[in-house]
């Protein structure tokens, strides 16, 4: 039979490959579910009112070469100079043992957050380097597993300080030559919290009347070096918190700022192998000292024991405190820049402290040889010492000019001031050129025989440093290269099982989208370059933030926020400056409901607002009548109200129109929480059916991946009124309204490095393949509940009896008639080789699950009749065959050394213990049994033990 080439060219578009469920096997799935078609049961799911019946006004989809050949011309856009720019981002070098196999990994990069330890403890162990690396260098007893961006990071250690001090004050001191970004997001996060920002010299006597809490910079933006030893003292005696934001490379040869006093150490890792990438994805940290453990923002890997005694990594004390404390809750920070802090980490790790060292000791010796040329050639330098960056005075136009046209970009400080920041990238041709710029010549060879460190004796750190051995055993690639295998063979990622999380999603992260994040034209622009080297780069961002607006039904798109939480900060944020443009600031009320995600609660109060909880019915949605009351109650103060939807509950509420209505009516905004966008792509737009902003997660619907529990980007979309009150930037005009809040974010355009991933996937899916990945995920859960719901009943379901894209089992009769609980079913899913569901939220002893439509229904049915075996297990103890606490259920996970010993004891086989499914020849063997979480919680070790504590 002939075939057309036009047929030839479209076999296996790129939908095909992402969405899981043949055509075939969704017609088996909806005949158990009593569905004739996809387009009856969505009609079934999504309620008539919010349907858009046309399609999505995208091009069309295109393959993944084609996408690739695109994406590269708008690569080819960015025309890259050296940058010597500074400000907090540094040109580095990524380890090709570390780019290849931790960023280029899916073992690494599609990974989720560890809230199941005993499937994690490679990445644990990866997060628990890091944490000792920045707690060794700098200083500190302790630092969290990673922030957002170094901008964030000082903004939480503001905050942390406020709930720390003992002074009763508003007021916060800044270093003056701090990072302007840092300022800007100061001024953003303090202004709701009414918080006063005062800038002061930190080498002047400071006046603490009032002081909470003071911040320095070290080295300061322009190169400085601070003391800041006796400012410690001052402070310590008057109360106040002293925060400190440390250059980590600066902190081989700095004396730590914990040495001298510090409270708060916070910062960035990214010249430590992490690419620039036009100002993100990066792993900021923030240290401390063990008192202040329990107020420390962010996650943190402790060490515990498992039930075998074995030494066993789990994140410790708050690691969701907003969803426990809500809106008593200090942060609203919900995730990490996980799969960063590991390459950071393991940049130390390769290097150790010699090499680091020397990386330290080279970048310091370019930049004095440099400066001291300078000076010797009649020109001021700013700083009589410094340690990578050297500000000079001189006609800084004229100078800058010249450097960008040999190809280096340098600071424009003021009209009389260059900055030249000098890194690991940085070679004696840099300094040549440096020179050539401001009009110098002098000998390298020359001056690196005169030239002495400008750095003070009581400024240079004295002693070892990253003394435990897994900083000096992993010195060949060979070496290194197995470690990293063995570290990512302990743990369960996406490409070796499905990860059935509801409410977080977690679907395939294709090949091809990850592909153009290491192109130099992405991974090397500084943020704050002259726009002419990011045409290609602000140009994808456009056509991606369009494609959003198409998508959503919004008016505009910002992608500044660089997480969910951020996102959620910056809806608030432009709402409560809608309220005070239009002369109501006293509109500060946030209506949500008792179901809502603990971030919601506790963005509102960091945007000022004050929350109001409002109640849920018996099925789990928002109570429309108690809704009514409290926007009535509180209608001349009413500013918004926040819902998720679909429902945190994995329905679709018929009443979301009602609602929407309800508060606008009452002068209120809708804020919508995207988390579950993935329900609504092709089928239903929040910009159209009421809604005002959202944000949206680029790491669940949009494929960034979730690498272990960052990065992710949070984009946050609006309604025309409110674009004047999206984040903007006060160094990049074209970043956001000059009528917005400030940024949210350190960099223009937040964690711009991985855009190109949802920008792939959306390109090479298209309109019409967006909307099979909807309905596939619809169809993929209904078929999940209905094959689960005779065994662990679906608690909530909409108006038909069907669900959203997620569901909820309910395993409390279960609980109180046996005693098994969802940790024991949690950790026996473990033994059959799957990542648990969501365990216990947003309903306590339940199981929230979402199949995302990647998962085949090959594997589908593989976790049912995970989940029946587990059933038929809890029905032994039902039927008293088996105490629970001698079931192979309280016991799971089993490791291989568990069912290897010679004192088996258990009331089972041992291959019922390891094998429930049958003998499986490719068996996930997890590296520790059940973990003692009070344990762990009770002995706080949150920096890598002893080698030998893990022995066996």
């Amino acid at each position: 039979m002939s075939v057309s080439l036009a047929e030839l060219e479209h076999v296996h578009p790129f939908a095909e490959r992402h969405v899981g469920p043949t055509l075939h096997e969704v017609e088996l799935m909806l005949a158990t579910l009593g569905a004739s078609s996809i387009e009856q049961l969505i009609d079934e799911v999504v309620p008539a009112a919010i349907r858009v019946r046309h399609p999505l006004e995208l091009p069309a989809a295109l393959s993944q070469e084609e996408a690739l050949q695109t994406i590269r011309a708008l690569a080819d856009r960015n025309h890259l100079r050296t940058s010597l720019i500074g400000l907090g981002y540094s040109g580095t070098i990524t380890p090709p043992v570390i780019q290849r196999n931790i960023l280029e990994s899916p073992a690494w990069y599609t990974a989720y957050t560890p809230y199941q330890p005993e499937i994690s403890q490679g990445r644990l162990e990866a997060l628990l380097n890091y944490q000792t690396m920045v707690a060794d260098l700098t200083g500190m007893d302790l630092a969290n597993a990673s922030l957002l961006d170094e901008g964030t990071a000082v903004a939480e250690a503001m905050t942390m300080s406020r709930r720390l001090s003992r002074v009763n004050g508003d007021v916060f001191l800044v270093d003056r030559d701090c990072h302007p970004q840092t300022l800007a997001v100061l001024a953003t996060r303090a202004e709701p919290l009414q918080l006063t920002i005062r800038l002061f010299d930190p080498h002047q006597p400071a006046d603490l009347a009032g002081v909470f809490g003071l911040f320095v910079q070290q080295p300061s933006s322009t190169g400085g070096l601070r003391d800041i030893a006796g400012l410690a003292r001052q402070a310590a005696d008057a109360g106040a918190m002293v925060v400190v934001a440390a250059d980590l490379l600066s902190l081989l040869l700095l004396e730590p700022p914990g040495r001298q006093g510090a409270d708060i150490v916070v910062g960035t890792t990214q010249r430590f192998g992490v690419p620039m990438g036009f100002g993100g994805p990066h792993a900021a940290y923030v240290a401390t000292r063990t008192a202040h453990a329990r107020a420390l923002p962010g996650r943190l890997v402790g060490v515990s024991v498992d039930e075998a005694g074995r030494a066993a990594l789990r994140l410790a004390l708050q690691t969701r405190e907003q969803h426990i404390r809500r809106e008593k809750a200090t942060s609203n920070i919900c995730t990490a820049q996980v799969l960063l802090a590991v390459m950071a980490g393991m940049y130390a790790v390769h290097h150790g402290p010699e090499g680091l060292r020397a990386i330290a000791q080279r970048v310091h010796r370019l930049t004095t040889i440099c400066g001291r040329g300078l000076s010797e050639a009649g020109l001021e330098l700013v700083h009589r010492d410094w340690f990578d960056t050297l500000s000079v005075r001189a006609d800084a136009t004229e100078v800058v000019d010249r450097a960008a046209k040999a190809g280096y970009d340098l600071r424009l400080v003021d009209e009389r001031t260059v900055g030249i920041s000098f890194d690991e990238t940085s070679t004696r041709a840099t300094v040549e050129a440096v020179w050539k710029a401001f009009g110098v010549a002098s000998s390298i060879d020359e001056l690196d025989t005169q030239v002495r460190s400008p750095i003070a004796a009581n400024l240079q750190r004295q002693g070892d440093v990253l003394a435990h051995p897994v900083f000096h055993q992993y010195r060949s690639e060979h070496e290194l290269l197995r470690y990293l295998r063995r570290l990512a063979d302990a743990d369960l990622a996406l490409d070796r099982t499905m990860i059935p999380l509801g409410s977080c999603t977690m679907k395939l992260n294709a090949t091809s989208e990850m592909i153009p994040i290491t192109w130099p034209e992405f991974a090397n622009v500084h943020p704050f370059a002259p726009p002419d080297e990011s045409i290609g780069y602000v140009e994808m961002i456009r056509q991606l933030e369009a494609m959003l607006v198409e998508i959503t039904g919004y008016d505009a798109v910002s992608i500044q926020p660089n997480a969910g939480s951020q996102g959620e900060l910056a809806g608030l944020l432009a709402i409560r400056a809608f309220h005070a443009s239009r002369l109501e600031s006293h509109r500060n009320v946030c209506l949500i409901p008792a179901s809502a995600h603990g971030t919601n609660a506790a963005s509102a109060v960091m945007a000022g607002m004050r929350v109001v909880v409002v109640a849920c019915d018996d099925q789990g949605n928002v109570d429309l009548t108690d809704l009514e009351a409290k926007a009535t109650a509180h209608r001349d103060d009413l500013a918004a109200c926040m819902i998720t939807y679909p429902s945190t509950h994995g329905v679709f509420e018929a009443g979301i129109v009602a609602l929407c209505d309800i508060i606008h009516n009452h002068g209120g905004q809708v804020y919508l929480d995207g988390a579950n966008l993935n329900a609504l792509v092709g089928l239903a737009k929040p910009g159209l059916f009421g809604a005002d902003v959202s944000h949206l997660n680029l790491h669940k619907t949009f494929c960034i991946p979730h690498g272990g529990g960052g990065p992710g980007v949070g984009p946050v979309a609006v309604k025309e009124h409110l674009i004047p009150f999206l984040p903007n930037h006060p160094l990049r005009a074209d970043a956001g309204p000059a009528t917005g809040p400030g940024p949210i974010s350190a960099a223009p355009f937040g964690s711009a490095g991985i855009l190109p991933i949802p920008w792939m996937y959306v390109t090479m899916m298209g309109g019409d393949g967006l909307r099979r990945a909807t309905e596939t995920a619809i169809v993929s859960a209904n078929y999940l509940a209905a094959r689960l719901d005779p065994h662990f009943p679906v608690l909530y379901r909409g108006a038909h009896g069907r669900v959203a894209h997620e569901c909820i089992v309910d395993l409390r009769p279960i609980t109180r008639t046996t005693g098994v609980t969802v940790d024991d079913v949690a950790k026996r899913l473990i033994d059959h080789g799957f990542h648990a569901p969501t365990v216990s939220f947003p309903v306590a002893g339940t199981l929230m699950i979402e199949p995302t439509e990647s998962e085949s229904k090959r594997e589908l049915d593989r976790f049912c009749n995970a989940m029946i075996a587990i059933r038929r297990e809890i029905a032994e103890v039902e039927s008293g065959a088996v105490a629970v606490a001698d079931s192979a259920l309280r016991h799971a996970p089993h490791t291989a050394a568990d069912v290897a010993t010679d004192d088996w004891d258990r009331s089972y086989s041992r291959q019922s213990g390891a094998f429930p499914g049958g003998a499986d020849p490719a068996k996930y063997w997890p590296p520790v049994s059940r973990i003692d979480a009070a344990a762990g919680d009770r002995n706080l070790m949150c920096s890598c033990p002893p080698l030998d504590a893990f022995a066996g």
